[in-house]
């Protein structure tokens, strides 16, 4: 199954119009800025406080960018390489979503993967950044774990104006040095690493480790990525 046809399936038809128009993107930067600015600073805090104060700056910035509103990729993945990749483990997120196919790939091809990941998911949804209104806010859903969890949860919904809530969960790993970082997100029931799993599988398995970037960067130059 196509990744757009994965997604179709897991989204109810009456939210699909908003989920495709901005979900993604928003969703996604934001579950992965969700982590340490300052490390000192945010050790103590809980997750579930990281990605609330995480996802409202996040919003301000945006509403306060017309470029980035209109869709400008350039600068919204200026915006991911400033406030968002220092601080997440992308690489575990590229890795899970390359699957067994990553231990077999060089470390060169890795950091390919990478790279092109993070601007296919840029480009792809790019657009999705102008459907963000003033009136957008998100709902923090009750967070439930224990103090020795070192993998966690945090749910919350998405809420725009003349739409359905959107329901967005994020998954932080706690590190050693007590910080926490985001690696998968959760959209409407549907997670990025599977979904982007099954896309990459089927690549690979077509055309090979470096087909799947070569065709990555393809489409991300295309765009002026």
């Amino acid at each position: 199954m196509k990744y757009s046809d994965y997604r179709a399936a897991a989204v109810p038809a009456a939210q699909r119009p908003a989920a495709r128009r901005w979900m993604f993107l928003f969703t996604f930067m934001a579950g992965l800025a969700i982590a340490l600015s300052t490390m000192t600073a945010h050790a103590q805090q809980a997750p579930d406080a990281l990605v609330k104060q995480t996802v409202e700056g996040l919003l301000s910035a945006i509403k306060a960018d017309a470029e980035i509103q209109s869709g400008n990729a350039p600068k919204l993945l200026q915006l991911v390489d400033q406030q968002i990749l220092p601080n997440v483990d992308f690489e575990k997120t590229t890795r899970l979503a390359a699957g067994r196919h990553w231990r077999d790939a060089t470390p060169a091809q890795q950091a390919a993967l990478i790279k092109e990941f993070r601007a296919t998911l840029v480009r792809t949804y790019s657009g999705a950044v102008s459907a963000v209104r003033p009136q957008t806010t998100v709902t923090m859903l009750p967070f439930r774990a224990q103090p020795a969890d070192t993998d966690v949860v945090v749910r919350t919904t998405i809420n725009q104006p003349n739409g359905e809530p959107i329901q967005v969960d994020y998954r932080l790993e706690k590190l050693a040095n007590n910080t926490w970082k985001i690696y998968d997100v959760n959209v409407l029931g549907v997670w990025l690493i599977q979904n982007y799993r099954n896309q990459f599988s089927q690549e690979i398995t077509q055309k090979g480790f470096d087909g799947l970037v070569k065709s990555l960067a393809d489409r991300n130059r295309q765009s002026g990525l």
